[in-house]
């Protein structure tokens, strides 16, 4: 579905914080296990950073995959279906292209580096995107209802 710039209902900060915590939340119903499965119950009670390589791929890389496989299929995720919100191209208002996809998952780490500035970021833009999205070229809009016929 296509979105007219005129149409695009722009999703703020707040919704979008709420959305980041709940996929947050439904993402560690997957990790912990698994880092409990691999490094047993030590591995709360241990102060490093990184426990090993498994650490990375459980922590880091699924967490990543995982959110740009529902971006792909869905251009959202469980967070901002709840909040009825969509990642849409800022210029077409359709769907992202891939790379997109990937630029802005890639680009969150830009975005949360100098104390979550690029998150913030949100807050203030007219458009409300944050730095990933700038770079991306991507928006968060609310979902149309459809009409029941």
């Amino acid at each position: 579905m296509q979105y007219a710039a005129s149409e695009m209902d722009y999703v703020g900060f707040w919704p979008r914080m709420g959305a980041t915590l709940i996929d947050t939340l439904l993402l560690l119903l997957i990790t912990e296990p698994l880092m409990l499965a691999v490094y047993g119950r030590h591995y709360w009670a241990e102060e490093v950073w990184i426990h090993g390589p498994a650490h990375v791929l459980i922590s880091c890389v699924l967490p990543f995959l995982v959110q740009l496989a529902l971006w792909l299929w869905l251009a959202s995720t469980p967070g901002k279906m709840a909040v009825k919100a969509v990642i849409a191209d800022a210029r077409t208002g359709g769907k992202p292209a891939a790379w997109q996809f990937v630029v802005r998952g890639l680009a969150y780490y830009l975005s949360a580096l100098p104390l979550f500035l690029g998150f913030i970021w949100i807050g203030i833009d007219a458009r409300k995107q944050g730095w990933h999205d700038k770079l991306a070229g991507t928006v968060v809009i609310r979902r149309q209802a459809r009409a029941v016929i």
